[in-house]
């Protein structure tokens, strides 16, 4: 169950994050976006680890080449991709695309990381895709027609993200969740704050910084979009598996429904009710693999 409970509680905290994304990208520049989430992330994250007392557990002994590795997939290259595509596509085809993850994971894992799949898996895979066209009505013409330099972007991103689940998975078990998190979080920021001078995106007016909306959106992101959210997703990676915790991506554009119908007052429509529940459906056929897993290291151990 605390599992499920990470994975919904991350479905909830991500499905703002393409909103937020929208409304900062043109004031910071994609490499601005990646530079300050994640720079709010991991102060969240220092602080967090300076309270429980836990900073002495950032080793020199650590794996830092795979940390490093982790850092620039699963931080700064596809949040610097999201950024990309969402300054040509709307934030729910955006949305829409991120949703591809499981499957960029469950194929790379099978290709690269030895991971055997059941029917069942891939049934709930194709289950909740299927689930994602139902929930946002989606316009094939839309996406033919969408910007390709749009698209492209999103796609490499979930790329990114369905390596780094099974890399962490693999090389990084070990590492406890904040440090990992934390490291993750630094090294995006580090190499953000560098690709946002280099591409000319350091010379914005941090005035726009103050506004009300962009300084919500910036802490909505940076804090709880990638600080709180980190802890979540490599929790679930490591007590579940790679392929479980990137089922969060299905979970997204049902959250960014719901926070829709609450704040802008959208539509719920029949076939968005059949897209949610393939999705659930899906989400827990894909699961009970990574509980059948959980239960087995335990029995183990």
């Amino acid at each position: 169950m605390r599992l499920y409970a990470a994975l919904i509680s991350l479905s909830l905290i991500w499905g703002m994050s393409f909103m937020f994304i929208k409304l900062i990208v043109p004031i910071v520049g994609p490499w601005g976006v990646v530079f300050f989430r994640c720079l709010l992330g991991a102060l969240a994250l220092f602080m967090y680890l300076l309270i429980r007392r836990r900073l002495q557990l950032i080793r020199k002994d650590l794996p830092w080449a795979s940390l490093i590795t982790i850092g620039v997939m699963n931080a700064l290259i596809p949040w610097g991709m999201i950024a990309l595509s969402e300054e040509r596509i709307t934030s729910s085809l955006a949305a829409t695309l991120n949703a591809t993850t499981p499957l960029f994971t469950s194929v790379i894992g099978a290709l690269f990381f030895g991971r055997i799949l059941f029917q069942k898996q891939w049934s709930g895979i194709i289950v909740g895709f299927i689930g994602i066209i139902f929930l946002i009505d989606l316009d094939i013409q839309e996406l033919v027609q969408g910007d390709v330099w749009g698209i492209l972007p999103m796609l490499i991103a979930t790329g990114c993200y369905g390596f780094a689940s099974q890399f962490t998975k693999k090389n990084l078990k070990d590492v406890p969740v904040d440090v990992l998190s934390f490291i993750t979080l630094t090294i995006g920021a580090v190499g953000g704050g560098l690709l946002m001078v280099l591409f000319g995106d350091g010379g914005i007016e941090f005035t726009f910084l103050l506004q009300r909306d962009i300084l919500i959106s910036l802490i909505g992101l940076g804090v709880f979009g990638s600080g709180l959210a980190y802890l979540l997703f490599y929790y679930m990676i490591q007590k579940g598996s790679a392929e479980f915790a990137t089922l969060v991506t299905y979970l997204v554009p049902v959250t960014a429904l719901i926070w829709g119908s609450v704040y802008l007052n959208e539509v719920i429509t029949f076939p968005m009710i059949i897209g949610l529940l393939c999705i659930f459906i899906g989400v827990y056929m894909s699961g009970r693999k990574a509980n059948r897993e959980v239960n087995s290291i335990k029995k183990s151990a």
